[in-house]
């Protein structure tokens, strides 16, 4: 079973909540940052009393300096829904990372990685014209893909650029694309987003995390041989530390800009979520975790088999598909 919501909106206490309740419940964090090891207090990872009492999945797999990808997170879900299922347990999912969940809910498969076609595409995208005019290219090539996102989106752009030069074929050729959204063997709750609640709650959690540290946890990060990764940088409330730190950004105006960016980010969250049918989503005047226990135990104990057997097929195959996946 998978519960998502946007962030701050109390997922990672509901899960452990549950899992208090229910012993065979084991958590595997739907995070993309909670993958980077060290990097603990700005991504509210479960503290060590919670590792010791619960066990957790997915979480510190890779050291902050290394890219880690999407296949990357599909190959080590599948390894660990197949040890949730040997044990006779069952995976409980939990995150707000939405190209993460599809991956392991839907055993989506991945286009391949071309570095040397990606490196001269950054490469051009950094010069005169830029993103707009790798668009325009993408319109050449892939005039499907190129629809599908803008001529400023510069992630998107060079990842549709990248497959379709390095495999021979457009990009939009692979898969049905995320709009379509096929029965899963994994049940999905969600929590309704609250704007003025999540809101209050995002600026309540990042002066906490201040207080907590997160101050000096990126300073040391950025102090490290290896620095962050271009994609670890990008982490919410550690972009914003980081200008401050190595750009000199008054410190206030770096936390308020995060508080703003995570505010945003819940919103796509929400955007992302609430075109998926699949989920059903919990009732906000009612008590949330007997909701999300009843739900656990009508799922019952057969689903842990049928949504290994997605992931580990959709982690199998080849490094193509989903068109839409950049």
């Amino acid at each position: 079973m998978a519960l998502v919501g946007v962030t701050a909106s109390g997922k990672s206490r509901l899960a452990a909540q549950l899992a208090g309740r229910r012993p065979q419940a084991e958590l595997v964090s739907i995070d993309s940052m909670a993958v980077y090891r060290h990097m603990d207090i700005g991504t509210a990872k479960p503290t060590p009393a919670e590792r010791r009492r619960f066990r957790y999945h997915l979480i510190d797999l890779v050291d902050p300096e290394e890219e880690f990808t999407v296949r990357q997170f599909q190959k080590a879900a599948a390894r660990a829904m197949n040890g949730i299922e040997g044990r006779c347990c069952r995976a409980l999912l939990v995150g707000g990372t939405g190209l993460y969940l599809r991956v392991v809910v839907d055993g989506l498969d991945l286009p391949g990685r071309w570095p040397e076609v990606a490196a001269e595409l950054e490469r051009q995208a950094d010069e005169e014209g830029g993103v707009p005019a790798l668009h325009r290219r993408l319109e050449v090539l892939d005039p499907t893909a190129a629809a599908r996102t803008t001529s400023t989106n510069r992630r998107r752009v060079v990842r549709a650029l990248e497959v379709t030069i390095g495999s021979g074929r457009p990009f939009s050729s692979f898969g049905p694309g995320l709009g379509v959204y096929r029965p899963t063997a994994i049940s999905m709750v969600g929590i309704p987003f609250d704007p003025p609640a999540v809101d209050a709650a995002i600026e309540r959690r990042f002066r906490a995390l201040l207080g907590a540290g997160l101050l000096e946890e990126v300073r040391r990060l950025a102090a490290r041989p290896g620095g962050l990764s271009r994609t670890a940088r990008q982490a919410l409330g550690y972009r914003e530390l980081l200008d401050h730190l190595e750009q000199g950004k008054a410190l206030e105006v770096a936390v308020d800009e995060a508080i703003a960016r995570t505010r945003a980010f819940a919103r796509r969250q929400w955007a992302w979520f609430r075109r998926d049918p699949r989920i059903v989503w919990m009732d906000p005047s009612g008590d949330l975790l007997e909701q999300l226990i009843g739900r656990w135990d009508d799922v019952g104990a057969g689903s842990t088999t049928a949504a290994s057997a997605a992931v580990l097929e959709g982690a199998g195959r080849s490094d193509t598909a989903v068109g839409d996946l950049a």
